[in-house]
């Protein structure tokens, strides 16, 4: 028997793990079957970031997964740096605690480095150490606008598109946005310099990738390798897994795809009850598998999009079911089907209660919106 032969065997006598075991272990381990007591730094450590494309999904994804959350226990945490906004996982800004800012970072640099090649052209001639150097300098005596970025190193480097020099810059160095940008309430323009400047202490080696893979599962597992490479915008990890698979357990989905998972990791019964849950725009429950049908049904595939926009989305039944958005003086809930009386009153209380974590001194009301249709 083939390699390939006996890795088939292998995983066709490996348990089943049904489409709702799936969804049931993976809302368990993002805080989104039974909310946590966890704080917001432990929270933001354990699910390893939150997306953080805008200003507010961080803090809709705290109120949506922890008991006790106030958007300022996370407002707090940026403005005392033990938290920060940095372009890290598929290439995306994330919050992260200061910890992954420092190691994460180097650890998706080959990321980064990809990133860089669609813009060589428009660095030809540009040593790209030199230009690290001098933009060190630049982000470190004061921090940076992306436009100042590209009007100070253009000047040094004339012949260059001053775009691809500004992009060089972001993807050879940890960039961190700093505050006000990101403080809840508060408002201000992107401004940048680097991670070992706004933190205070220098960059650590990249992890061991089996340490992430591990923490990797530990939030959003039972998960396959392509699974944790799309999360991370990484390749070439199936040794990692291969290396670590004497200490994990391994189980096949409806399509017979290989999954790992920790031995000790919750893996609920598919019946559990799952709440409703709002969740911001680009979610991490929502872009972290390379098959998402654990948590987006085949018929909704796509609909939480339009072109490079992701809408706020509502979970009935641990299931993506809907949209919804804050209008002036209104939550607006748009189901894709029709929702019974009893989920009806389960998403409007839970509406309430995110009303009441964070807009406590605003008065919304609550509007179910007709179905929205493919």
């Amino acid at each position: 028997m083939t390699k390939s032969s006996a890795s088939k065997s292998s995983v066709s006598k490996a348990p089943l793990l049904g489409l709702r075991a799936l969804n049931r272990a993976t809302l368990e381990r993002q805080l989104l079957l039974r909310r946590s007591a966890l704080s917001a730094s432990a929270a933001v450590r354990h699910l390893l970031g939150l997306q953080a494309q805008n200003v507010k999904p961080p803090y809709h994804a705290l109120a949506a997964r922890l008991d006790g959350f106030a958007p300022q226990e996370l407002s707090a945490l940026m403005a005392d740096r033990e938290v920060a906004r940095i372009v890290t996982l598929r290439s995306t800004l994330h919050t992260h605690t200061a910890d992954d800012c420092l190691t994460l970072r180097p650890l998706v640099q080959p990321a980064r480095d990809r990133e860089l090649s669609g813009f060589r052209a428009g660095l030809a001639g540009v040593d790209l150490d030199l230009l690290a150097r001098h933009a060190r300098e630049l982000v470190e005596a004061e921090p940076r606008t992306m436009a100042q970025l590209r009007q100070a190193l253009g000047a040094r480097w004339p012949d260059a598109d001053p775009r691809a020099l500004a992009v060089a810059a972001r993807c050879t160095l940890p960039l961190v946005q700093v505050t006000p940008r990101g403080l809840w309430g508060r408002s201000g323009q992107v401004a940048l310099t680097t991670a070992e400047h706004w933190l205070g202490r220098p960059a650590g080696p990249a992890p061991e990738p089996d340490a992430v893979v591990l923490r990797y599962l530990a939030a959003f597992g039972p998960a396959s390798v392509r699974d944790m490479q799309t999360w991370a915008g990484l390749t070439r990890l199936r040794e990692v897994f291969e290396r670590l698979r004497p200490r994990l357990l391994t189980f096949r989905d409806p399509n017979g795809t290989e999954l790992f998972d920790l031995p000790d990791a919750p893996r609920p019964d598919p019946d559990t009850p799952a709440p409703p849950r709002f969740l911001p725009e680009f979610d991490n429950l929502l872009l972290s598998h390379a098959d998402r049908g654990r948590v987006v049904p085949a018929e909704h595939r796509g609909r939480h999009w339009r072109g490079n926009q992701a809408h706020c989305t509502l979970l009935v039944d641990g299931f993506l079911a809907g949209l919804w958005r804050l209008d002036p003086g209104a939550l607006v809930i748009e189901p894709f089907t029709g929702l019974t009386a009893a989920q009806r009153e389960e998403v409007t209380a839970e509406g309430e209660r995110m009303l009441r974590v964070l807009y406590p001194e605003a008065s919304y009301d609550i509007r179910f919106g007709t179905v929205v249709r493919p």
